[in-house]
């Protein structure tokens, strides 16, 4: 491999976001982890984000907060609307800021999809995922939410966030607004496309007014909606001219609601499948333009910057799987990358669940402050029996801690019941894990005992 950034030129290229130069082209996109709810998750998340940052992410978003109570994801859902949450968020970006990231607040209505008895919407339309039928904001309401979204921004400031990402996608409330499918109104924040875009454009004008100059705000757009009535691309790049006009600094890509029938983010997505609904946009806007979904590897991100898909692009759960995403590119060791598999299991299934969000491939990932070890005192012989991933992560950890370890397997080959999964279609990711365990080994010096009689002759 190179020695170097000089292998991914592109997605190591400064870029401007606002005043601020950015020193690499990825952005570590929202992803809530439940930690935003729980007693010491904001201390937990502090070490998340810094992480990270210290790896090489240069910016990054944070789960879901809503700018008041009617916005919450679900009951105990995290929002931010008063003095008092300040001090509980600081720690957050001081931690990231110190390790020479920047972090943005995301800014997330739920709007008809929230889990509680107070969900609002632009019209009383029942989500296809809610049991539950949406409160019709009067105009006044309306109002008071933009109101409280440049409050929430200017909070976040206070709290030391370096901007805000506004979420204007994914079928939430400032998404329900501009699409046709789910605002019926017939006064003026409904039926022309004028007034659709209203409720996006005042917020974002209320958030610029709201802070200064020099902080981050990011829109999420929705650049393809996948549902019946959705915004056609024409209204795309309006409102992408619109929010730019507004006062945004950077557009965000948002693919596809969560009621729509065709996946985004599933390992069955072809990598990078739907950076095409960005690229639409390019050269529309004069902000940078960020595409996502189902970007894993600095290859792939490489690949789309550099055929001028996106100015940049955003990866979350790759993150989940490697801290050290950006720095392993950077320094010229992508093969040490521990890549996401986009399995979901362990993230997306755990959060609709109601655990804290973590990784398959790296449960360490929102443990920070728990999972942690260290070199070992007294070195030990350990025998591990078994080469499944289990017995792979024990194997390597342990040697990494300075144990002389080796790592017994019936088979000829490691991977145990993990490398029968991926032998199913499309389950052709799960390869990289194994890629990355082989190269675990060689580094930490486990000594493998593979069953070299089970291979043909």
């Amino acid at each position: 491999m190179p020695s170097s950034s000089t292998a991914f030129p592109h997605l190591f290229t400064p870029i401007k976001v606002g005043p601020h130069e950015l020193p690499s082209r990825a952005l570590m996109g929202s992803m809530h982890t439940n930690l935003e709810e729980s007693g010491e998750g904001l201390v937990r998340l502090a070490a998340f984000y810094a992480e990270r940052a210290r790896g090489g992410c240069a910016l990054m978003v944070t789960g879901g907060f809503a700018p008041n109570r009617a916005g919450r994801m679900s009951g105990p859902a995290a929002y931010i609307e008063s003095e008092a949450d300040v001090a509980d968020h600081a720690p957050i970006p001081k931690a990231v800021q110190a390790e020479g990231g920047r972090i943005l607040l995301q800014l997330l209505h739920a709007g008809r999809y929230g889990y509680h008895d107070e969900i609002v919407a632009p019209s009383a339309i029942k989500s296809p995922i809610n049991k539950d039928v949406p409160h019709e904001l009067t105009e006044a309401e309306i109002e008071d939410t933009i109101a409280d979204f440049a409050r929430a921004a200017k909070l976040a400031q206070q709290a030391g966030y370096d901007g805000v990402e506004l979420m204007g996608s994914e079928g939430y409330l400032v998404n329900e607004f501009t699409a046709p499918h789910t605002n019926k109104r017939a006064d003026r924040w409904g039926g022309s496309f004028e007034n659709r875009m209203r409720f996006p454009v005042e917020m974002i004008k209320a958030v610029r007014a709201a802070t200064d100059p020099s902080f981050i705000i990011m829109y999420r757009l929705s650049v393809l909606d996948i549902v019946e009535d959705g915004s056609p691309f024409e209204e795309v790049v309006a409102l992408a001219k619109l929010a730019e006009e507004a006062g945004v600094d950077i557009l965000n890509s948002g693919v596809g609601w969560h009621e729509a029938r065709i996946p985004t983010i599933a390992q069955a997505v072809p990598r990078g499948g739907w950076t095409w609904a960005t690229a639409r946009l390019m050269g529309e806007v004069s902000v940078p333009l960020v595409g996502s979904n189902r970007i894993n590897t600095p290859e792939v991100a490489e690949r789309i910057i550099a055929g001028g898909e996106a100015d940049m692009v955003s990866m979350a759960r790759p993150f989940l799987a490697d801290a050290d995403f950006m720095a392993k590119a950077r320094d010229g060791h992508a093969d040490d990358i521990n890549t996401c598999i986009a399995c979901n299991q362990a993230c997306l299934d755990h959060y609709f669940t109601g655990l804290p969000a973590t990784c398959l491939v790296n449960p360490r990932a929102a443990r920070e402050t728990e999972l942690n070890w260290g070199p070992t005192s007294q070195k030990k012989k350990v025998a591990v029996v078994g080469a499944g991933v289990a017995g792979l992560a024990c194997a390597t950890i342990a040697a990494e801690r300075g144990h002389d370890v080796t790592l017994f397997e019936a088979h000829d080959a490691i991977g145990g019941q993990f490398a029968l999964a991926r032998a199913i279609p499309g389950k052709e990711e799960f390869d990289e894990t194994l890629r990355y365990y082989r190269g675990r080994i060689a580094a930490t010096g486990v000594d493998l005992k593979l069953n070299t009689a089970m291979r043909p002759r």
